[in-house]
């Protein structure tokens, strides 16, 4: 994700907020190895400077950063409305919020399968490979199992995140594009976007830019 990440900041040596940089520090060092002054925020975050231990929503006094990036993060934060009013506070205006996100809404039977048989022999304990057994062993149909665990993890769709998103920024770019090759041991990306574009599957990741209103 880091050249799409990259093509959408402002030049070096902006202000970069990463929101859920997780423990490896997520696209933080890239951005400091390119000439931005970067922090990540996680209640995870590895110790260090540049990075915060903490949910972003507690965090006071950050402002006036050209740009924040969320890979992945929205999805499950207690309400988004106020962890996208956080990032507007944190930004400068008119700065922009790069945001990657997981469309489980749209992982349907189809999308699912076509996963799981190309999960390949080393799919070990990834997530993909856990919700193939669960869902063996759950005897349910699919949409009903997966929702259910979803809904039971309080993630939030990627169709409210986005409306959450408008509320506090203008769109300059939307798309959708391909979310389960990085778990797949016998299909790349390029297959995966394959499969999208010739409607086999379903598109599960969801690609935003927004500029603070």
């Amino acid at each position: 994700m880091w050249p799409l990440v990259r093509g959408r900041l402002p030049a070096p040596p902006a202000r970069v907020l990463e929101i859920g940089c997780g423990s490896l520090g997520g696209f933080v060092p890239m951005l400091h190895a390119d000439g931005y002054e970067a922090i990540g925020v996680d209640p995870e975050a590895p110790p260090g400077e540049g990075f915060l231990r903490t949910e972003l929503e507690r965090v006071e006094g950050l402002a006036a950063f050209g740009a924040a990036v969320a890979s992945t993060s929205l999805h499950h934060v207690a309400d988004p409305a106020v962890a996208v009013d956080a990032i507007a506070r944190a930004l400068a205006p008119g700065g922009t919020l790069v945001v990657i996100e997981w469309a489980w809404e749209e992982l349907d039977e189809s999308t699912a399968v076509w996963g799981f048989e190309r999960l390949g022999p080393a799919a070990g304990d990834g997530w993909l490979n856990g919700h193939r057994e669960r869902w063996r062993e759950s005897g349910r149909a699919w949409d009903d199992y997966f929702r259910a665990w979803a809904e039971g993890h309080g993630l939030h769709t990627a169709g409210s995140l986005v409306r959450a998103l408008e509320r506090r920024f203008e769109c300059v770019h939307l798309a959708r594009g391909p979310y389960l090759f990085p778990d797949l041991g016998l299909a790349g990306e390029a297959d995966e976007r394959a499969a999208i574009a010739a409607g086999e599957i379903r598109a599960t990741r969801v690609d935003y830019v927004g500029a603070l209103r």
